[in-house]
């Protein structure tokens, strides 16, 4: 079974409000260290094409050994929202996958899998979930249907302000419930302990991969009000839940203990312990060299040096993220849910393909990410499954004299002799580009050199480094500073990116419009247009990636693995698209 990582194993809304909580909140583990982090949420990069060992599972030989102690790493400091409802960043859910299973599961294609709970449904409206019976939480009650319902209503009540509503709205009434007008979700009916139908206000292709399928313990959060639940002990201390191990010990910002949950449904864990401590991203690379650490995520900068570790496997899957430049088109009007201003300064298309052949991508990403990533020309990761292939897109070569040409096409010209190109009217034309700033001075120099690029090819270039927190804030409100700005972007096992891409939604951070990419977008997701056919709904993914990579209102940079150090020790671990296996199979020879 999967052991869920936020990054792979969530829906896409479930990523996106992550993402967005990262970064409109605290230093979210896509947003710290920071850029990482700002990267791994919504920012960032993470994965794709065939970048590494696509899921390599080498580990220590012979039979599993029983007990024994293992130190998994972060880099960055949990929040410490440590219950599925509330977290907002991906250290967080790292920590979170050791100790509280899914009721449903994803494969290496990301399709979902029974996991606790199987389904059934025969319209794609209502769904009928069963249980598995005898799965027991941490504190000896077993885990029944009321449990999962006490969870959904938790997220549509009107005091709950985290940011996973969105994953129970289209379930049937509630939104009555939210507005105080029912009682009950009208939706959720149970059934018996082990068995629920959940109706859902709309047949949808994606109704499954975007419901919240985290239940909650009722009696850890027995008297307490829904407006309290996020600073309680279940959420921050003592938290329970039905995974592989339990939480012994929370030391805030610095380590969680675990110890081996001998009643856990899949069967008693090999190891007795997991400590899961917190290092300085510059410590990574003497941690693993001195075994002061089994597991941890390694930045793509340091992977050869972690390569060559003789005690050390650097483990590698394709990621699901990818980094982009965009570019501000319009201006949004968030209550009319409408792009209400088109803005001229980039609307040439000529000029967006012109910036693109100019970028040298490879060579960028091994300057900057030590050659951990392939160039990507979609607004998907190459290892999702609706992935276009490049066969059937632009794929934007670097060459700046067909960048030159482009330029010179559209009328953007050096009149003055300056060495820099003017706008098709005869005014200076400057390329002002932002990047967020965390700390790290890497940042700054990856982005220089994109603008560097430009200015090869004619287009004056000025950059911004803004704190990562105001920068996404300006962002999302179009501030008129924001011109071209550098991003990123995480896919979940929903491959329906409507929330970024649909020209009503204040996600889709270029303003983009275009009615023909709205409709493929609809009609994917269509029972109607689409049934169950999945190929069908891929081929309509596929011509809708075709118009973006020809339309290009962001240019698509690169999309990295994911990477981790493990000590040579540890045995049971594999890791694919879909994160790693559960840490019940984990062991240590040592």
């Amino acid at each position: 079974m999967r052991n869920k990582k936020f990054l792979w194993l969530a829906a896409m809304m479930l990523i996106l409000t992550m993402f967005l909580a990262a970064c409109n909140g605290s230093d979210d583990a896509n947003a710290t260290d920071d850029e990482e982090k700002t990267e791994d949420t919504g920012d960032t990069g993470d994965s794709g094409e065939d970048t590494g060992d696509e899921g390599s599972d080498e580990e220590a030989e012979g039979e599993p050994q029983q007990g024994g102690t293992l130190t998994y790493a972060l880099d960055a400091a949990p929040e410490g929202l440590f219950h599925w409802n509330w977290y907002g960043i991906v250290t967080d859910a790292e920590v979170l996958g050791l100790f509280d299973d899914n009721l449903i599961t994803f494969d290496e294609e990301l399709k979902p899998q029974p996991n606790i709970a199987s389904w059934e449904t025969e319209d794609n409206k209502v769904f009928t979930f069963t249980f598995k019976e005898g799965v027991m939480w941490h504190n000896g009650d077993e885990l029944v249907v009321d449990d999962w319902i006490f969870s959904l209503e938790t997220l549509a009540h009107p005091d709950y302000d985290g940011p996973r509503y969105s994953n129970v709205q289209t379930i049937e009434g509630a939104e009555a419930y939210r507005n105080g007008e029912a009682d009950s979700i009208s939706g959720i009916e149970k059934v018996s302990d082990y068995e629920v139908k959940i109706t859902f206000d709309k047949a949808r292709v994606n109704n499954l991969l975007n419901l919240w399928t985290y239940p909650m313990n009722r009696t850890e959060f027995e008297g307490i009000e829904v407006a309290d639940m996020e600073g309680s002990d279940p959420v921050r201390r003592d938290m329970v839940g039905t995974g592989p191990f339990k939480v012994n010990k929370v030391v805030p910002g610095e380590s969680v203990e675990l110890v081996a949950n001998e009643n856990y449904w899949q069967g008693k864990p090999n190891l007795d312990k997991i400590i899961v401590k917190v290092i300085d991203s510059t410590a990574v690379t003497g941690a693993l060299e001195n075994e002061d650490v089994d597991i941890v995520a390694v930045h793509p900068t340091i992977g050869k040096d972690v390569e060559a570790m003789e005690n050390v496997e650097l483990r590698t899957a394709p990621g699901l993220s990818y980094y982009y430049v965009g570019f501000k088109l319009g201006k949004f009007d968030n209550e009319a849910k409408e792009v209400t201003e088109q803005k001229d300064k980039y609307a040439d298309k000529q000029l967006r393909q012109a910036m693109m052949y100019s970028i040298n991508r490879q060579e960028w990403i091994d300057a900057f990410f030590g050659g951990y990533g392939k160039v990507v020309n979609r607004p998907v990761p190459t290892a999702h499954w609706i992935a276009a292939d490049n066969s059937e897109l632009n794929t934007y070569e670097y060459d700046p004299e067909k960048a030159k040409e482009l330029l010179d096409e559209a009328g953007y010209v050096d009149t003055n002799d300056d060495g820099f190109r003017e706008d098709p009217n005869g005014d200076e034309f400057v390329v002002n580009f932002a990047h967020y700033a965390t700390g790290n001075p890497t940042f700054e120099s990856r982005a220089k050199a994109l603008t560097q690029y430009w200015e090869e090819v004619g287009l004056k270039s000025t950059l911004e480094m803004i704190e990562v927190n105001q920068y996404y804030d300006m962002i999302e409100k179009d501030h008129e500073d924001m011109e071209a700005f550098f991003g990123g972007w995480g896919y979940g096992a929903d491959p329906d990116p409507s929330a970024l891409w649909k020209s009503d939604q204040l996600w889709n951070y270029p303003r983009w419009v275009n009615e023909e990419s709205d409709q493929l977008l609809d009609d994917a997701l269509d029972v109607e247009v689409v049934g169950t056919d999945q190929e069908k709904r891929k081929d309509l993914y596929v011509e809708w990636q075709k118009i973006v990579n020809e339309e290009l209102p962001m240019l698509f940079i690169t999309e990295l693995d994911e990477i981790y150090g493990v000590n040579k020790r540890v045995g049971g671990l594999t890791l694919d698209v879909s994160g790693m296996n559960s840490p019940h199979e984990w062991f240590v020879t040592e």
